[in-house]
């Protein structure tokens, strides 16, 4: 009886090839997994495409709302954007996407997983420390580490010289990954960073602002402890809200990224990310924590949220630090209730107001005028007392005649 591999496959160029390749080079019955992220119409015919290819059997796991519940929404109530621009998306997929290829090595009894992310890029460490953090025991294969295939367009002849089937034409290769959160984009001229993106051939979930109405769309959203729960006064399950958004975000011309993004390895590397539903509940919840979080808490926030959003750019979602990162913003999310009001137009998010019953803002301490709370003659005192460090600093210069200021 031959040793099992599990795959993780989407029908794309990579894993097409990877499953005849790998029952050339191994001995090993190849088990097929989609791990369903929201990859849309991605998946048609996938069964067809994998049988015919060599797999043995193949594995559509449907976990969207798994990934929205436990992956995104606790991204999201970290505010975590990796190098202040990217929103995650691909990152945030892959801890639930080795967790299902795991589960089905472990029922399948199979030695090892096969991925098909390339030597330079980031998902080869994301899918391997994956795999190391819940499985040790499991082998991996890299066929991109191994094989002599050194392009796409070497895989395309690959396939081919196979009489097998090639998904995609030469002049749209783009390197693209989609899911509910996002899609991105790399590849062809846009590995020249002084060439502007072909964003008519590019975009796929959002149009550009030329292209968007000529009229604001106005939206509003309810959060409860951080989680999105209503939009426009409409309970809606995950999902739901986020494929409502993405579609309203799109048509504004919302969350078009272009990014020269550092990866792990070393390098840099540029993509276009489009994150419409995304970008927009970003922005609604840093809103709502503008009116529910105290300075302390939102400015230690600010700190959590890069080194979170590291460790998921790494990888690192299976380790003790991002489990307590999360059990610290879990906590100060308790008061992050309310509603937002925001106004959509070409590209741009414009808030128009935030109500919550955990507001820290209160009218009579914020106005102008004299409130029951504040007594202005108390500012004196406080000055003398949180200036007394400059003042004795400025004492010391006079004394010693070093010039001031």
């Amino acid at each position: 009886m031959n040793k099992k591999v599990v795959l993780a496959y989407s029908g794309g160029l990579d894993t097409s090839v990877i499953i005849p390749w790998l029952k050339e080079n191994y001995d090993y019955e190849v088990i097929a997994v989609c791990v369903d992220v929201g990859q849309g119409q991605e998946l048609k015919d996938l069964k067809a495409k994998a049988l015919s290819t060599g797999a043995s059997k193949l594995y559509i796991e449907d976990v969207k709302e798994e990934f929205i519940t436990e992956y995104v929404w606790p991204t999201l109530k970290t505010g975590a954007i990796y190098e202040s621009k990217y929103l995650l998306g691909t990152s945030m997929a892959r801890p639930i996407i080795v967790k299902k290829l795991v589960q089905i090595a472990l029922k399948e009894k199979a030695e090892a997983i096969c991925h098909g992310c390339t030597g330079k890029g980031n998902d080869q460490i994301r899918f391997e420390l994956g795999i190391k953090a819940l499985a040790p025991h499991l082998k991996v294969i890299a066929p991109w580490r191994i094989w002599d295939i050194k392009s796409r367009e070497d895989a395309m002849a690959y396939l081919e010289d196979r009489g097998l089937p090639v998904p995609m034409k030469k002049e749209e290769s783009y390197s693209r990954d989609r899911n509910l959160w996002h899609i991105s984009h790399e590849g062809l001229e846009l590995e020249d960073p002084e060439r502007a993106p072909n964003y008519e051939k590019l975009l796929k979930m959002t149009v550009t602002p030329e292209k968007a109405p000529d009229e604001p769309t106005l939206i509003e959203l309810e959060f409860k402890q951080g989680v999105p729960v209503k939009l426009n006064g409409e309970s809606l399950n995950p999902v739901a809200i986020l494929e409502k958004l993405n579609e309203i975000g799109g048509k504004n011309a919302i969350g078009i990224v272009d990014i020269l993004e550092n990866r792990v390895v070393g390098m840099k590397s540029r993509g276009i990310y489009e994150t419409p539903g995304g970008t927009i509940l970003y922005q609604a919840h840093q809103e709502l924590e503008h009116l529910c979080l105290d300075q302390q808490t939102y400015s230690f926030k600010q700190t959590i949220a890069t080194k979170f959003a590291e460790l998921i750019y790494c990888g690192e979602w299976f380790t003790p630090l991002r489990e307590a990162l999360s059990g610290f913003t879990n906590e100060i999310q308790k008061t992050v209730s309310g509603t937002i009001k925001l106004k959509l137009y070409k590209g741009n998010i414009i808030p128009m107001g935030a109500t919550s019953p955990y507001s820290l803002y209160d009218e009579s301490l914020a106005s102008f005028a004299t409130g029951e709370l504040y007594n202005h003659q108390d500012a004196e005192g406080f000055i003398n007392l949180f200036g007394l460090p400059s003042k004795v600093q400025a004492l010391m210069k006079q004394r010693n005649n070093i010039k001031l200021g």
